[in-house]
């Protein structure tokens, strides 16, 4: 062998070797052809042999993708139409399937097909519900449902749906406002439903307190009573006992009483006979300064 020939068959085998070597990353799987021909498929990150110039190798994403469709008109179960707007969270799970179905593994493709299951999937469950139904909690119910039926199709396609979610649910002009309007009736119902019971509430706690404060009332008229008699009747014991030891005294002292009360203010007048017994006692004292022999009771008492 000729010296200067081995660099250059050193050199073609290192070729030879690094050309049947490749590797796959860990966020891709790999799929081998012979001529066209897969001879393995799904191939596991790190390194792998292939035959040169005989076998060939594509990679593809194993991470989750995304598909975020443009927003779709569907038909609720009340003829009217609603605009979705949906994205889909997406892996390959076959690859040999996804490649023979998309074309040789287009992505777009994929995708385009990918949105137009989901797009039947949603408008046959739009079409089973109101709008109503559609924005109240039977969203998730929606969703739930339309994952696992689509994922049943996007199998034929090497697919698995990840997730599938409803990022906003409009409504056409010509239905947003009837919408809106039903809508606002229906918050008045039950906002008049909360005054009604609010009402006979407020009702029920007035009557109670009514009463309540009847009961009090009637309590406390009778508790006075019956401290206002006893103390008539100490008052009575009082002015029975003053009478028994000084009838003339007790008299007396009850008509000053009088005096003071009926004249006891600026301005008050008081009509009466000149005989009237009211004004005994002055008529006494008159008496008493022209017969002072006789000492009246004003002048017993300290007057």
């Amino acid at each position: 062998m000729n010296k200067g020939s081995l660099p250059v068959i050193l050199g073609a085998i290192a070729i030879i070797i690094l050309s049947s070597l490749y590797t796959i990353d860990q966020r891709e799987t790999g799929i081998k052809f012979k001529f066209r021909e897969i001879v393995e498929k799904d191939i596991k990150p790190g390194l792998h042999f292939k035959i040169p110039f005989i076998n060939t190798v594509k990679t593809f994403s194993s991470q989750i993708l995304t598909l975020d469709a443009k927003p779709e008109r569907f038909l609720t179960s009340e003829k009217k139409y609603v605009i979705v707007d949906f994205f889909v969270k997406w892996r390959i799970s076959d690859l040999g399937t996804f490649y023979r179905s998309t074309g040789g593994g287009r992505i777009t493709e994929a995708q385009r097909l990918l949105e137009q299951i989901m797009k039947d999937g949603l408008r046959n469950e739009f079409s089973r519900r109101t709008i109503k139904e559609a924005l109240s909690d039977e969203r998730g119910a929606i969703m739930s449902g339309l994952q696992g039926k689509s994922n049943d199709v996007s199998k034929q396609l090497g697919i698995q749906i990840v997730d599938v979610r409803v990022s906003r649910i409009d409504f056409p002009d010509s239905v947003s406002e009837s919408v809106f309007k039903r809508m606002r009736s229906e918050r008045k119902q039950v906002a008049q439903d909360f005054r009604s019971r609010g009402k006979e509430e407020a009702e029920r706690i007035k009557a109670s307190a009514d009463r309540e404060a009847t009961i009090i009332e009637a309590e406390a008229y009778r508790d006075a009573e019956k401290v206002r008699g006893e103390g008539d009747a100490k008052a009575a014991a009082i002015y029975a006992d003053a009478y028994q030891k000084d009838a003339e005294f007790y008299a007396f002292y009850r008509s000053l009483g009088a005096y003071r009360k009926s004249l006891g203010k600026a301005g008050d007048v008081i009509v009466l006979e000149p005989d009237s017994e009211f004004f005994n006692y002055f008529k006494q004292a008159e008496i008493d300064k022209t017969t002072p022999a006789q000492p009246s009771i004003l002048q017993n008492n300290g007057y």
